[in-house]
């Protein structure tokens, strides 16, 4: 629930605190003191539509921030866990920026979102109910997951929503399968001819690099062959060969640390290198016995060579492209040859998915069925104490012609709020009043079932007074019990049924209108509820109305 709602530069709004509680909130003052521009406010913070409009005159920018204590709430959870952020000790600040020039900005604990995360949000917090082009109440979804929610048909609605997306995933997997393998069939000459040309040639990982290693040491064997001996010689089989210097020297320093055994070392290290030149020596000499001269060998090479550089320009540009491509090749033509089965098994798995939609879908229509009888009676018993006399409410069904994700049917919610009309979508028949209060009626039948933790009614009074009023008090009392309830209202018995009275108040500074939010206790709370009366706010009489109103609340 909402804490606490900071409004500043917001139409008339200069510098406003709104703090709020559980249970029912109620904001009362004179017309035009800004009591629906608190309600404006929230909902552009929860993601509504901003314009540089509601930047208060003179002004750069106007802000909207909300505390929102989220303990409990699983759902925020997820999604705020979606969204990598986490909330503070069970608490978010969210936060809104409308400049003037009309660009605006959100926050959500002090890291940037969007204004579509802060609706995600938002829908999870607020239900905001008025004149408002944005009600949930004309949204068709809402209107099912409204009926659904009453008839206990959410588990069977979302097994319904799962086996429409499965059929759906099933038959664009059909289709591309049938689309893949028309291309293939298009070319399966071609990839047989490619796979032909490539696997006929045999080749290996690094076969180019072995092959050019091997041209280099064929091409040039006579200068390898007489330098490799060459130096085989000059190391160990001349006269004053290297090993034969290493030798004298080696001895030499062996006499000299029989004087100094210091040089022991050092004769040591010549000896060492003897024998690693002599090893090298022969080494030399096979090396050079073992150089072939084989033109033959080079030509095969050179042939090798050209077939592979071929394949490369075709296929690669490096070898490993080359063999990849084979692999691809194979892939495709495996394809290929599978395809009718893999059909075959999709389609089998389509026709069950399809039935098992059909089954689940047959029985959410059952469900919803009776539950719209239902809801209509539940509706239709609360609406005369709501001003509602002779109002009807009723759950059109409007068959689709193909299967969907909501079912076999669209839901329609139908009213007729005066006798003798026929009944007619909500949006079309029912005034804002008479709008949020057919939401009122909704909300107290689905009191024990909606968790969503806040309700604002704007304009929920609109046009009634006497015993129509005080049901209506009534009812938002009731819908209250275990939520936070905001209701924006001229009616004393509604005001005088609320855990918290706040009171819009408007005045002047610096020569520009402002309006300024206080709560209401003690005597101050008996004054706002008797001038709410009408009359002499002042009078004896008044007061005591409005006492007898509050009930010994204050």
């Amino acid at each position: 629930m909402f804490v606490e709602l900071i409004i500043r530069n917001f139409a008339v709004l200069k510098d406003l605190r709104v703090p709020l509680k559980a249970g029912l909130n109620v904001l009362s003052g004179e017309t035009g003191a800004g009591k629906s521009i608190v309600v404006d406010a929230l909902a552009i913070l929860l993601g509504g539509r901003a314009s540089s409009g509601v930047v208060r005159s003179g002004e750069a920018r106007a802000l909207v921030e909300g505390v929102v204590d989220v303990g409990g709430l699983d759902a925020v959870g997820e999604l705020l866990a979606e969204l990598g952020m986490e909330a503070d000790e069970d608490q978010l600040v969210l936060r809104r920026e409308i400049r003037a020039e009309g660009r605006s900005r959100g926050w959500v604990n002090g890291s940037p979102v969007t204004a579509g995360v802060l609706r995600r949000i938002g829908s999870l917090l607020v239900d905001i109910h008025g004149q408002h082009e944005h009600q949930r109440l004309l949204s068709g979804d809402f209107q099912q997951q409204v009926l659904d929610a009453f008839g206990g048909c959410t588990g069977v609605a979302d097994r319904v929503t799962e086996g429409f997306r499965r059929t759906t995933d099933l038959r664009n997997r059909l289709a591309a399968l049938e689309e893949r393998r028309r291309e293939l069939e298009s070319r399966a000459d071609f990839i047989r001819f490619q796979l032909g040309e490539i696997l006929g040639a045999e080749l290996h990982a690094d076969e180019d690099e072995e092959l050019r290693v091997e041209a280099t040491r064929l091409a040039h064997a006579d200068q390898l062959a007489r330098e490799s001996y060459a130096l085989h010689e000059l190391l160990h089989t001349a006269e004053d060969a290297v090993t034969d210097r290493l030798a004298d020297s080696a001895a030499r320093l062996r006499r000299l640390a029989e004087t100094d055994p210091s040089l022991a070392a050092h004769a040591s290290t010549l000896e060492d290198a003897y024998h690693q030149v002599s090893d090298a020596a022969a080494q030399l000499a096979d090396y050079s016995a073992g150089i072939e001269h084989d033109p033959v060998r080079l030509e095969n090479i050179r042939d090798r060579q050209a077939l592979i550089q071929r394949l490369q320009r075709k296929y690669g540009p490096t070898l490993a492209e080359v063999i990849g491509r084979g692999e691809s090749l194979r892939g495709e033509l495996h394809e290929l040859e599978t395809a009718d089965m893999d059909a075959g098994s999709l389609q089998n798995d389509l026709q069950r998915a399809e039935a098992a939609w059909q089954t689940d879908a047959e029985e959410l229509s059952r469900q919803r069925e009776e539950a719209a009888g239902r809801l209509s009676g539940a509706a239709e018993a609360i609406f005369p104490g709501l001003g509602l006399e002779g109002g009807r409410f009723g759950v059109h069904f409007e068959e689709q012609s193909a299967p969907s994700a909501k079912g076999r049917e669209r839901i329609r919610f139908m009213a007729s709020m005066n006798p003798g009309f026929p009944p007619g979508p909500l949006s079309q028949v029912a005034s804002g009043g008479e709008l949020s209060r057919v939401m009122l009626a909704l909300k107290s039948v689905l009191s024990d079932i909606d968790d969503l933790p806040t309700l604002v009614f704007d304009e929920v009074d609109a046009g009634i007074g006497g015993m129509v009023a005080a049901n209506v008090a009534d009812r938002l009392a009731q819908v209250s019990r275990g939520r936070q309830v905001l209701v924006v209202t001229h009616l004393a018995r509604v005001a005088a049924r609320a855990s918290s009275h706040l009171v819009v108040e408007k005045g002047a500074m610096d020569g520009a209108a402002v309006s300024v939010v206080r709560r209401l206790e003690g005597d101050e709370r008996v004054h706002e509820v008797a001038r709410m009366l009408g009359g002499d706010a002042g009078s004896g009489a008044s007061l005591e109305h409005a006492r007898e109103l509050l009930g010994g609340v204050v």
